[in-house]
């Protein structure tokens, strides 16, 4: 009876060894994973040189746009209101002027740097804005289904059949935009797609076994969500939010091309090109500049995505 009490002891410690050398190399593995995702998606991006070339001139423009107020005292000299009808419509490098001035004799290089900054503004904050709304909404209903689930997507469908740009016209001819109220018309309509694109990918991760199990062992909703779901959407977070930075951009510059968004004397890069096509016989290059900055912008964010979206998902760029 003692050897066999002894044997029992011996095989209790081999096994309570094995589990801790399983709970161990298991507990190492779920600290090293998500470094490891994040590690190999950075490799995958470094790789793409279009994207990483992308994020440089992203960088750049940014870093124009927001150190406005240093290009404005250290490189201009010039507010980007200070008029001199004594110096209109120069072309670029005359002296005082590296972009040239427009009709009222005010700095283009300043106004662009100040545009830039308004346009990016106004995108990136429509872009939280948006994130914030469909992300909660599209969360719910993909998590908790049923009448739920109904209710948002017939509300959300309703509003999908009424044209965005009609209702952002219909807003800006009524109202007089600041920068941070165009930017939270624009998210007030653009959250629709993003909660719908939420909302199928948590009906599609709660199914999943580990979901399930939590669940079984009494895991809170908000535990759940918060540690296996929200995890799993980020990098479709990422990815829409990078690929809907330039269309809000196109969509500030058009209404504010067309009077709806920012109003003068604020500059932005649209109502630039608003002010200067008037003027596009006499100086062209009042409507290339921020129309190229626009384009280049654009173009940047656009490549940018698409190299975050095949990083963070390989398969889609099989």
């Amino acid at each position: 009876m003692a050897e066999i009490n002894r044997e029992n002891k011996v095989t209790d410690r081999q096994s309570m060894a094995r589990s801790g050398t399983a709970g161990g190399q298991m507990s190492h593995l779920e600290r090293t994973a998500p470094r490891g995702y994040v590690y190999q998606s950075w490799l995958r991006f470094r790789r793409n040189k279009t994207a990483m070339g992308a994020l440089i001139v992203t960088i750049l423009i940014l870093l124009f746009s927001f150190g406005a107020p240093l290009i404005s005292m250290f490189v201009t000299g010039k507010g980007y209101q200070e008029q001199s009808l004594m110096d209109q419509l120069h072309p670029p490098f005359t002296e005082g002027y590296i972009l040239g001035s427009d009709n009222l004799g005010r700095d283009v290089l300043t106004r662009l740097a100040y545009g830039g900054r308004v346009s990016t503004t106004v995108a990136f904050t429509a872009m939280f804005g948006a994130l914030a709304i469909g992300g909660v909404l599209g969360s719910i209903a993909g998590y908790y289904g049923r009448w739920i689930d109904s209710v948002i997507m017939r509300f959300v469908d309703i509003l999908l059949s009424v044209p965005s740009l009609f209702l952002l016209v219909f807003i800006g001819s009524i109202f007089t935009m600041s920068p941070i109220g165009l930017a939270l018309v624009i998210a007030i309509v653009g959250w629709l797609g993003l909660a719908r694109l939420i909302r199928g990918e948590v009906m599609s991760i709660k199914q999943r076994d580990y979901v399930e199990a939590a669940k079984v062992v009494g895991a809170s909703d908000s535990r759940i969500i918060s540690r296996h779901i929200f995890p799993n959407v980020i990098p479709l977070v990422i990815v829409w939010a990078t690929l809907a930075v330039p269309v809000l951009i196109i969509v500030e510059a058009s209404l504010s091309y067309l009077g709806l968004g920012v109003q003068t004397p604020i500059p932005s890069w649209g109502n630039m090109l608003r002010d200067a096509q008037r003027f596009i016989s006499h100086q062209w290059t009042l409507v290339f500049i921020p129309g190229a900055m626009i384009y280049v912008t654009v173009l940047a964010i656009n490549l940018l995505g698409n190299g975050l979206r095949d990083a963070l998902d390989p398969r889609l760029s099989d």
